[in-house]
């Protein structure tokens, strides 16, 4: 589908980091491109797993537990995060899709998870022609500086703040 792959970075403390990834997901998708979407820290019930079953080219896996981390992460949490990297890594040297997209990864590194120079070296070692968006708070510094693309999404005003509980369909 590409000739050549950029790296993408959708940071910030604003809502829609992870949708503005689903709707590059579903543009390549439409384009007739091979997606694989790896969810760091998330083992919950989301709305978009729905999309594995919908699209034949899309890869949806979860690398986490329903539980999110607060404070030091457990063993277990970095287990979790360490097996989906050595995944990523697997899925990019397989060189099957054309977007490769790594959820909460900057979260990940941000709470200790993963490490930025871990998730650069697998990265480095991508196809060329493949897109790798990662998203996420924090987004350490290292992977802002080998990004070719970064979004800052930037909470101006958010209805949680007023007691609104995240939606299906909306939030998750």
């Amino acid at each position: 589908m590409l000739e050549k792959g950029y790296m993408q970075v959708y940071t910030g403390d604003g809502k829609g980091k992870t949708t503005a990834a689903l709707g590059l997901a579903l543009r390549a998708l439409c384009a007739g491109g091979r997606v694989y979407l790896g969810q760091f820290m998330k083992g919950q019930a989301y709305s978009e797993l729905a999309a594995a079953e919908r699209f034949e080219n899309l890869m949806l896996v979860q690398f986490g537990d329903p539980h999110f981390v607060h404070g030091k992460p457990s063993p277990e949490d970095i287990l979790h995060a360490r097996s989906g990297l050595l995944q990523i890594e697997e899925a990019l040297a397989a060189d099957r899709y054309d977007v490769v997209i790594l959820d909460e990864a900057n979260t990940a590194m941000s709470c200790g998870l993963l490490t930025p120079q871990e998730v650069l070296s697998v990265l480095a070692r991508r196809p060329a022609r493949t897109e790798v968006v990662l998203t996420g708070r924090g987004a350490p510094q290292e992977i802002i500086d080998a990004a070719d693309l970064v979004t800052e999404m930037r909470e101006v005003k958010h209805y949680y703040k007023m007691g609104v509980d995240a939606r299906v369909g909306i939030e998750k």
